[in-house]
């Protein structure tokens, strides 16, 4: 194929009217471009667009030219009618405000193309909002909820925090269901400004709010996978059954007489990472076993395509789905106390302040001396070692130390590390939750971070070098406009603090904050304002650890980019990969970008449905607890209310502005507080609080609270000056350049 050619089938297809943007490896793969020519393919279409003949957004998607003043995004409906798109790529504008009338029959969850109006100024700041003018895609067809039943007419409301109007049902006794059921309900028409949506029931779930109907909710609402074919569990079984120890162990390095041990939660039932460390002469050999995966499922058999479409475990409060039969996953792959078990292991050398001294890989075999719970390992830091073995008692005490010199080392590089207190779900026998308890933060599981981190980063060194493309675990800087809202938080609690601050200035900040009222809004702001970590052939590194070069290696029994690595470390041990970079038979650069986009979106899916359940699980435990009065923090103030997370049960309520003393209420967004312009109250992020639940609607997700007292926080003296740029060094404090917006008021009875 030409160059010319190429350029000349894209203007066709883009100018086409039938036409809907794609992304640039989807448009390469509707012309049929072959992988060889993908570069080529590349390269005319940015030429193009450097000519303006086509547009090119930030995310690669491909626009004609006359969509200049359009945006991309995902649009999300509000229950007053109006709406927002979320762009796809960075604006200007950010989130697109979609006035009532004007969402072209979108619903939540759509992706659509938007034209943005200038709606003229609001204080230094240009207002923009958007008119729908294309559905690209339906987010969704499917949706759940309780059926219910109003003057003769059958409807459901879609749970979930996305706002969606109620769907019909005319034919709702098809399927035997009653109200009160929850059910699947499959959209036959859309919305329209002179019809309501209809549907039908395709599949009844059970008892609107049993333990196990939420879950299986949860399942049906994300489109998770759950079982596994026949074809794929008949494989699984097959390939445990004819696994041979001896046979399989033929050319592998031998560590079964090695003192090695795995530590993981204590309900966990698949191990895919264990430890062995030996130190001499001022030295330390780090030792990373992880199972062998790709010893059992093969490219492209039936196992290898259902794990590739899963794309990751699922993990739910008291349920699993994993990515591989648990024949395997908790089985042959797992690497079981006293059983010997196929490994990829990763050495690292270490100087005695944690630099890295060299790396190999290799296939190796283990058998794992014991296998500790992170509770069982903390116990043994803390001196109480009775009932385990003296050499397992030296390696974790050996294992503790090297971790803090790992970790003292990736800090000054600038490594950030979140304090971000999560909670452990108490669940009965039905899966009810029953308490809710801290989870455990002891050093044993920073351990084991540390340690796959520096396993991650070794293996991704080691590939780099031979110039092999692989999927890498990438995280972009944030961008501007996220770094401002987060440092103009900070400046609003009182840290002197850089507009643009660099890693080091967020990483003092975030050891100013330890232990104080206003740590967790600081910590989720900082959150906020990073960009998601994805899956992408791109060397681009990783922001929050510091890393230039990094990929997932250490979970290929519930991750599957980390199983592509074990393959690609077959061929590295083999001796097929070279620094020349010319590799045959590996995936192209092409291929590693579909594959990473679609593995980035199987884990967002399963972090969302994750973090929904436990939401949906701690609202039921609250919904016997309405009108108790509990202690949390300020972590968000907007125009309608401020949002307060309870201590306890880390979940966030809304305390609503209606419910706040009479007054004119000013939001300050730069500094992160709603001010009082009568009586001068005073709510900022940080303040402690008092709350009392006044109510739970569970299928919109939401917790309505009165604020009953609140505690200012104490006022920080002296100042410190955080460290800013991207090397640790004090700078004088400076002005904020980020832009201001005029206080929007509101009259509060």
């Amino acid at each position: 194929m030409k160059s010319s050619s190429i350029s000349d089938q894209i203007l066709r297809l883009v100018k086409d009217r039938a036409y809907r943007p794609l992304e640039l490896p989807a448009l390469a793969a509707h012309l049929e471009v072959p992988d060889e020519q993908y570069d080529d393919f590349r390269a005319q279409a940015e030429a193009l667009h450097g000519r303006g003949k086509i547009i090119i957004t930030d995310v690669q998607t491909v626009l004609p030219p006359e969509m200049r003043g359009h945006a991309i995004g995902i649009y999300r409906a509000n229950q007053r009618g109006f709406g927002f798109v979320v762009p796809t790529s960075l604006t200007t504008h950010g989130d697109l405000y979609i006035p009532v009338g004007q969402q072209k029959n979108a619903i939540t969850g759509d992706t659509v193309l938007a034209r943005v109006l200038k709606k003229g100024k609001r204080g230094d700041r240009t207002v923009y909002e958007g008119r729908i003018v294309r559905i690209l895609e339906r987010g969704r067809s499917q949706f759940v909820g309780a059926l219910q039943k109003k003057r003769q007419r059958w409807f459901i409301v879609p749970e979930g925090k996305e706002s969606h109007g109620p769907i019909l049902i005319p034919d709702a006794k098809a399927k035997n269901a009653v109200e009160g059921m929850q059910v699947v309900v499959e959209i036959t028409q859309y919305p329209s400004a002179k019809s309501e949506a209809l549907g039908t029931i395709v599949e009844v779930l059970g008892r609107h709010g049993e333990p196990d109907v939420d879950t299986l909710s949860m399942i049906r609402h994300h489109d998770l996978p759950q079982d596994f074919s026949k074809r794929c569990k008949n494989q699984a079984r097959r390939v445990a059954t004819a696994y041979d120890p001896e046979s399989a162990c033929e050319g592998r390095i031998d560590l079964s007489g090695e003192t090695i041990i795995t530590i993981d939660p204590d309900n966990a039932k698949d191990f895919d990472d264990a430890i062995s460390l030996r130190q001499s002469k001022g030295a330390w050999e780090l030792g990373i076993h992880i199972a062998d995966v790709s010893h059992f499922v093969k490219p492209g058999s039936a196992l290898d395509d259902e794990a590739k479409e899963r794309g990751n475990s699922v993990y739910f409060p008291g349920h699993v789905i994993p990515m591989l039969p648990e024949t395997l996953s908790n089985g042959v792959c797992s690497l079981q106390e006293g059983v010997p078990r196929l490994v990829k292991s990763a050495f690292i050398r270490y100087d005695a302040d944690g630099r890295v001294l060299d790396e190999r890989v290799c296939n190796s075999v283990i058998c794992s001396t014991r296998r500790l719970t992170y509770e069982q390992a903390s116990l043994i830091l803390d001196g109480r070692t009775g009932g385990f073995g003296r050499a397992v008692v030296n390696l974790v005490r050996k294992m503790d130390r090297l971790a803090r010199v790992i970790q003292k080392r990736r800090l000054a590089e600038g490594m950030l590390v979140l304090d971000l207190p999560s909670v452990e779900l108490i669940l009965d026998e039905r899966g009810a939750v029953v308490d809710v308890v801290p989870e455990d933060q002891s050093f044993s599981h920073t351990i084991i971070e540390m340690f796959m981190v520096e396993a991650n980063e070794a293996v991704a060194r080691l590939l780099t070098r031979a110039k092999a493309p692989h999927l890498r675990r990438i995280h972009p800087d944030p961008d501007q406009h996220s770094g401002e809202t987060a440092a103009g938080i900070l400046i609003g609690l009182g840290y002197d603090m850089d507009a643009h601050p660099g890693r080091f200035a967020i990483q003092q900040a975030l050891k100013q904050v330890k232990g104080r009222p206003e740590a967790l809004p600081v910590n989720l702001a900082v959150l906020r304002s990073m960009q998601r970590a994805e899956y992408s052939p791109r060397q681009i590194g990783h922001y929050a650890l510091a890393s230039e070069c990094y990929t997932h290696f250490t979970s290929p029994i519930r991750r599957y980019p980390d199983l592509t690595i074990h393959r690609l470390l077959d061929r590295y041990i083999r001796g097929e990969l070279t620094d020349e970079g010319h590799h045959n038979d590996v995936p192209s650069a092409h291929e590693l970008t579909q594959l990473g986009t679609h593995l980035s979106h199987t884990e967002r899916r399963a972090e969302a449905a994750e973090r929904e359940l436990r939401t949906v699980k701690v609202l039921r435990f609250l919904s016997n607890r309405v009108g108790d009065t509990l202690k949390g923090v300020i972590t968000g103030v907007t125009d309608f209310g401020l949002f307060v997370q309870l201590d306890k049960y880390g979940i966030e309520g809304l305390v609503r502005r209606e419910d706040l003393p009479d007054d004119w209420w000013t939001v300050l967004p730069e500094s992160g507080c709603l001010v009082g312009e009568k009586t001068g109250q005073r709510y900022s992020i940080g303040d402690s609080a008092e709350v009392t639940i006044v109510r739970i609607d569970v299928p919109s997700r939401k917790l309505d609270l009165h604020l009953e007292r609140r505690t200012s926080r104490t006022p920080r003296t002296p100042r410190k000056k955080a460290k800013t740029g991207n090397r640790p060094a004090a700078k004088p404090r400076r002005k904020s350049k980020s832009k201001k917006t005029r206080p929007r008021r509101r009259r509060t009875r």
